[in-house]
């Protein structure tokens, strides 16, 4: 089977339990640094799927490997290479396929819930237990996507509407499910920059203590939807020999 090629944009940004998870279902992966300059590949051959991570850039920096990025994804889509995204990596398929990137009413840090819409692609990739009902996932970002023509919004909440959408055998999200405690801890050493101008803390706008004080209670509920979610993407996957 060939590689699932994970792209990290960051280096505290890694894949986290993205990866544990295709390591449990024995599919290989491959990193691909773009935090360290690895190039952008200039076509999908060598992969089954790809994976985009997060990042504190926004996909409408003027940098090089956003456009290359986005160029990989439509060919991917384009010949049915599942492809799934991380808030950042969200935002690039988003972006990619015809999507907009503004800035969301409110900025999302910690732990929180998004809503499962209760349509049939919904129920595909989240199981009929989560139709309308929340789910327990993560968050950090200041921007949004919008649904690009074609898909489907499957996640939301009332800070922001579009927290995950489905487009065949691709998933793009802006929460993140793929966090670890140690990831958690590692990003609480940035929040005073990321919340540094707001008169006050926004509701869904956690501090680092809460954050941390709730991961353990929490973190089971998650992975529980990350599974869900990953299960129902590696469905998509070829498995023509690399």
């Amino acid at each position: 089977m060939k590689p699932v090629a994970i792209f990290r944009h960051t280096d505290t940004e890694g894949p986290g339990y993205f990866a544990t998870f295709l390591a449990a279902h024995s599919i290989p992966f491959k990193l691909v640094a773009v935090d360290c300059g690895d190039p952008i590949p200039a076509n999908t051959d060598e992969f089954s799927g790809l994976c985009f991570m997060g990042g504190p850039m926004s996909v409408n920096d003027p940098l090089p490997w956003i456009a290359e990025t986005c160029a990989l994804i439509r060919l991917a889509v384009e010949k049915g290479i599942p492809v799934v995204g991380h808030c950042l990596g969200g935002q690039l398929i988003s972006k990619a396929l015809g999507g907009e990137i503004t800035r969301n009413p409110v900025k999302e840090i910690g732990w929180g819930n998004a809503t499962a819409e209760s349509g049939d692609a919904a129920r595909r990739w989240l199981g009929d237990a989560l139709a309308g009902a929340p789910a327990t996932v993560f968050q950090w970002h200041g921007e949004t996507f919008s649904i690009p023509p074609g898909a489907t919004r499957i996640l939301g909440n009332e800070f922001c509407a579009n927290q995950a959408f489905v487009l065949g055998p691709h998933l793009a999200m802006q929460c993140h499910v793929e966090m670890t405690p140690e990831m958690i801890a590692g990003w609480c050493q940035s929040w005073p920059a990321e919340v540094a101008g707001l008169p006050t803390l926004p509701p869904p706008v956690q501090t680092p203590e809460r954050m941390q004080a709730e991961t353990a209670a929490r973190l089971p509920a998650m992975r529980a939807l990350a599974d869900r979610l990953y299960t129902a993407w590696i469905g998509g996957l070829s498995h023509e020999p690399a």
